[in-house]
């Protein structure tokens, strides 16, 4: 997944985006409602978490301009307040889910999850081609029995893959959902990893799952 994180604490914020990034995730970090805006009409986020109380635009009227700027990603409103009427507001703004400060990392992303494959009918828990399976909340992947060792890229580029099987992704399609904006150099880094991925789950099974199409980009074949 690729996670915008809208809160203006920084050790929370930082913390948050740690915790996504080491289960694999991209995670970009806006610290003001006004900077969610214009990131979130930017780039394709899978899902969004904002705080409600935010400087300047607070987190109801921020959820409120991005379902009025057709911006749809699930939004997962992190809020203080436990009382009824802030999460009402919330959720009448066109949030999806809110979760109560403090709460568990472990529960935040379970969450995350859980919109994301709401908003996808198509999106099961355990994703399936051919006989590649993924599981995105354990980090598992198997061909056939035989379980695989991906790092935290490779599973971010084959999650997107198997999520969209038979359709052409161009570099920008794989970049847009592996990397945050704060990654530099782009150069190569799509082809590097896209060979690594090849000799984990294809070169060792006699495969050739993973077509480069000339020009365009990528595609797993719908075995």
């Amino acid at each position: 997944m690729r996670i915008l994180v809208v809160e203006d604490d920084p050790k929370l914020a930082d913390l948050v985006r740690r915790s996504l990034t080491e289960k694999g995730n991209a995670a970009d970090v806006a610290g003001r409602g006004e900077d969610a805006l214009w990131m979130a009409r930017a780039h394709p986020y899978d899902a969004i978490v904002l705080d409600l109380m935010l400087p300047g635009l607070d987190g109801i009227k921020t959820c409120a301009a991005l379902r009025e700027a057709g911006i749809w990603a699930p939004i997962l409103m992190l809020t203080a307040r436990d009382a009824v009427e802030d999460r009402v507001a919330g959720l009448d703004a066109g949030a999806d889910d809110y979760l109560t400060k403090p709460f568990s990392l472990a529960e935040l992303l379970a969450r995350l999850r859980a919109l994301v494959r709401r908003g996808r009918p198509e999106r099961p828990a355990v994703l399936e081609v051919g006989d590649l399976r993924l599981d995105p909340a354990s980090h598992q992947v198997w061909r056939g029995t035989t379980e695989l060792e991906l790092s935290s890229k490779e599973h971010a580029l084959l999650e997107l893959f198997m999520l969209r099987p038979g359709e052409v992704l161009s570099r920008l399609d794989l970049l847009e959902h592996a990397w945050d904006m704060g990654y530099e150099n782009r150069s190569n880094v799509i082809t590097v990893h896209v060979r690594h991925l090849r000799d984990k789950i294809d070169r060792p099974f006699g495969r050739d799952s993973i077509e480069t199409v000339h020009g365009a980009g990528y595609r797993l074949r719908e075995e």
